[in-house]
């Protein structure tokens, strides 16, 4: 408990576990599919007079005074975002959960139905019943999803949609565990016979998407995109959403702002900004080295005797690989456990045909390289990644010593790469 009688001392703990995490942090190799770190440019603009303001509503159309900045600042921020989405924008979310909330209930219900990939088959938690869905009064279906693929089963969902008694309005793609593009031409064929709306959370995948290295949703036949803005696309904490459909865009906005969000967070829309025009200039580099990185670790993984999953599907066309640990006699959990002994931060994740009864301890490893790969590993790095969990998780070696070596290779790699320069 937090000592009240010697505050300077709390306070002096505070800021030197602050130091500490960043010391840490740049001497590991960070793993986590759902992170990234900005450039220093954006994050020096991170902190900043915004911090303290507000600006309800939208730029030029404010509810408080003293926003002459920020409206300039928003407003070309949206330009840029939805240049890289050919598509209308709406950067107010402050987070992809946000933007789903937002969306679902702009386009839903009480009472209608909604259909999403299960947890255990990669769906996240706000597009299923312990999320956003359930709050809003839908009624929550799963894909059937095709482990022999890694996909959800087109032909499956079409029959079992059929024979449900209540259609679902809603029809998400995207997804937390995320190998593959989605078949979106296919289920926006389905969702079109049910007059439904398909909904694409891009969330793991913008980066990828505007790098032009994965799928583009809107062509495609989405109807809306949502997401949040720092995993492959490498900005600060928020979220988006954005579509073609100007009526639907009314909707949406509506859904954010009063719904949802009152102030969005202002400081992060500059460092936004900054993120996006780097991903104009240096994105389809980015989202291809990303590619090939995941790749490479699957590939050198896979070589040593790690079970990665989808060998015959070539493991994967995104920033993600997944390793089933149980094959090696772990848990997700153990084998998580053991990375960060050795400065190699990892997340255990559930697979497919899993129960939610293992949620805490799965047996699964979910791996994401763009992090790494913004400060600048390459394929080569990454065979490198490999021969440290094949040391920790199937030759049994120390991990901390193994650590050793963790620490020395990541201090070649401390430069942020793919960045606008101050």
């Amino acid at each position: 408990m937090t000592d009240y009688s010697n505050l300077e001392k709390t306070k002096e703990e505070i800021i030197e576990n602050v130091k500490r995490n960043n010391e840490w942090r740049r001497s590991c190799v960070n793993l986590i599919a759902s992170e990234n770190v900005m450039s220093p440019l954006a994050e020096s603009l991170y902190i900043s007079d915004f911090l303290h303001r507000y600006a309800e509503g939208e730029p030029f159309k404010r509810y408080y005074n003293g926003t002459r900045y920020i409206d300039i600042i928003e407003e070309t921020v949206q330009e840029l975002i939805g240049s890289l989405l050919d598509a209308s924008v709406d950067i107010r979310p402050i987070s992809g959960t946000v933007a789903n909330f937002a969306t679902f209930s702009s386009i839903a219900k009480p009472g209608d139905a909604i259909i999403s990939l299960s947890t255990p088959s990669g769906g996240h938690i706000s597009h299923n019943k312990y999320g956003a869905p359930t709050a809003l009064g839908l009624t929550v279906y799963n894909y059937p999803f095709d482990t022999e693929i890694m996909n959800i089963d087109v032909d499956k969902t079409r029959k079992e949609i059929a024979g449900l008694e209540k259609k679902p309005k809603i029809f998400v793609l995207g997804a937390s565990l995320f190998l593959f593009p989605h078949p979106v031409k296919e289920i926006k064929e389905i969702a079109m016979e049910y007059d439904a709306k398909l909904v694409y959370d891009a969330a793991h995948v913008l980066g990828l998407i505007v790098g032009g290295q994965f799928q583009d949703p809107i062509k495609e036949g989405a109807d809306i995109i949502t997401s949040s803005t720092h995993k492959t696309f490498p900005g600060p904490q928020g979220g988006l959403i954005a579509t073609n459909d100007e009526l639907m865009l009314k909707k949406l906005k509506r859904g954010v702002f009063p719904r949802l969000t009152s102030n969005h967070h202002l400081h992060r829309i500059p460092s936004l900004g900054i993120t996006a025009i780097e991903m104009i200039e240096f994105g389809k580099e980015y989202a291809r080295q990303m590619v090939r990185n995941s790749k490479s670790l699957a590939e050198r993984s896979h070589e040593l005797g790690i079970p990665v999953i989808g060998e015959e599907l070539g493991f994967t066309k995104s920033h993600q690989i997944v390793v089933d640990v149980s094959k090696i006699g772990l848990s997700g959990a153990e084998a998580a456990n053991i990375c960060e002994g050795a400065n190699i931060i990892v997340n255990k994740n559930l697979l497919p045909g899993e129960t939610l009864k293992n949620v805490t301890d799965p047996n699964g490893i979910r791996i994401g390289v763009q992090e790494m790969t913004r400060f600048g590993m390459k394929e080569s790095d990454m065979e490198v990644i490999a021969d440290f969990l094949k040391r920790l998780w199937i030759d049994k070696e120390d991990p901390k010593t193994v650590r050793n070596d963790v620490v020395e290779f990541r201090k070649e790699f401390q430069e942020i790469e793919y960045a606008l320069k101050k």
